[in-house]
């Protein structure tokens, strides 16, 4: 029996460790991408984009893999095409359908003349009602066929981590399948069943549940991290509070779990700042409301400039501080809606003298952050003349700090650890004034505070 051959269109980030990750799995895979210099790359044997692993797996799997500018080859070359195209949110904090709405007439002109049956499987993030409603149509029309007799259709997304994608899409905690019919719901359930590694549930739903339970995994999971910082400032307050260890204990509980729920930076990225603003418009546009969802956001949203507000009255204007992480987490190139970033650019409004530094991120963030902040070129350069130091992601290269990057200071230095990493290094150093985001550093004023909300009870 033939094995199930495979078509990506859009060989970004996710398409391009799909299309390594399937031929991995010794499976014929053609990429379709509309720029010709990604082909290229692909057809090489390289990376197309930066992300840990695709490099070295689709220099491995060449002979099964390969990229095309031609929606007809790749279609009538496979069976199952998955459709992984930006969504970018519109102005009203939509997700646009127009590079999907390209894809779709795309395939649709490819499957007029294709006899065989072909299943279409959309990943990209997409509200409710957006395949049935906004793309279907397009298939069809274009096509000239009947989707569920002459070809299937599905909203199948994957739930991945920049930095880890090879990994996540062939290890999910579950398979998610919104389907047309039956057909092709069982068809791309069999399809995960030969590619995944950890053979992982399966949820099979309509189209529009699956639309759904996308947008709203993202945003539980967000309005997860945003409890959890809410949860470190209060730590802050109280005599001896650590959030780790409060967050450790809460996650012992099933109904709640560890994963998300350290307390620390808000959250960014490219996914989840604007998943909470869509499933807002979509309530609206519904006829009900969102309120948790938009007030994590606006949560989030908030954190750079407390944070700012806070240090204002420990660190002198015209103080030259070091923003250590710019990507919006480790492992990854991707600035977009760091709070790293955010922070470089508040504190340089603030009147601070801001140097940054990230591993893989430092190209990104020049052409983001304005001419004041200075991105180095090393960590030690970074480091060389700051006078506080924020440590915003828990980057590999930032665990490595030790007392000796700070031994040769001509002043104390502050470090402000967001996730307090650096406590056995630097906690008694001293020329640091390490500071924990998430614990007590003043347990005798929040003693004193909690002594008085409660010191009168005996009188009552």
């Amino acid at each position: 029996m033939r094995k199930t051959r495979y078509s990506i269109i859009g060989l970004g980030k996710l398409g391009a460790s799909m299309l390594a990750g399937i031929a991995n799995r010794g499976f014929h895979v053609i990429g379709v991408d509309v720029i010709e210099r990604t082909v290229a790359l692909v057809n090489s044997g390289h990376a197309p984009t930066q992300e840990t692993g695709l490099e070295q797996m689709i220099s491995a799997n060449r002979e099964r893999l390969r990229a095309t500018l031609s929606y007809n080859e790749a279609v009538l070359n496979s069976d199952v095409t998955y459709i992984v195209v930006p969504t970018p949110s519109d102005e009203r904090g939509a997700f646009s359908l127009k590079y999907a709405a390209h894809a779709f007439r795309e395939v649709g002109r490819a499957l007029a003349e294709k006899d065989d049956y072909h299943n279409i499987v959309l990943t990209s993030t997409v509200l409710p009602g957006s395949t049935r409603y906004g793309l279907l149509p397009i298939l069809e029309l274009e096509s000239g066929k009947v989707c569920g007799q002459d070809f299937g259709l599905c909203y199948s997304p994957e739930f991945i981590a920049l930095g880890s994608v090879i990994h996540d899409f062939l290890n999910p905690d579950f398979n998610l399948i919104g389907e047309f019919d039956s057909c092709a719901g069982e068809q791309i359930e069999t399809c995960y069943a030969e590619i995944m590694e950890n053979n992982p549930p399966c949820r099979r739903m309509s189209i529009e549940n699956a639309e759904l339970t996308k947008i709203a995994l993202n945003t539980f999971v967000t309005t997860k991290i945003t409890f959890a910082n809410m949860i470190a400032d209060l730590c802050e307050r109280i005599p001896g509070g650590d959030v780790d260890l409060v967050t450790d204990a809460l996650g012992f509980d099933r109904r709640i779990g560890r994963r998300y729920l350290t307390g620390a930076l808000g959250y960014g990225g490219p996914c989840f700042p604007r998943d909470n603003v869509a499933l807002g418009f979509m309530a609206h546009v519904l006829g009900t409301s969102a309120h948790l969802a938009e007030t994590t956001d606006h949560v989030n949203r908030s954190i750079p400039g407390k944070i700012v507000d806070r240090l204002s009255s420990i660190i002198r204007r015209g103080a030259t501080v070091a923003v250590l992480g710019l990507a919006y987490k480790p492992l990854t190139h991707v600035v977009e809606e760091s709070q790293g970033l955010y922070l470089a650019n508040a504190l340089s409004e603030a009147g601070m003298q801001v140097v940054a530094y990230d591993p893989l991120a430092g190209d990104q963030a020049r052409s983001e952050l304005r001419d004041e902040v200075v991105v180095s070129p090393s960590l030690s350069e970074c480091l060389a003349k700051a006078e506080v130091v924020l440590v915003t992601t828990p980057d590999p290269a930032f665990l490595e700090l030790s007392a000796s990057d700070f031994d040769d200071k001509e002043s104390r230095v502050t470090v402000v650890d967001f996730w307090r990493n650096l406590g056995k290094e630097l906690a008694e150093h001293p020329n640091v004034n390490y500071i924990p985001i998430g614990r007590s550093v003043a347990d005798a004023e929040n003693a004193a505070r909690l002594a008085e909300m409660w010191g009168d009870i005996q009188t009552q």
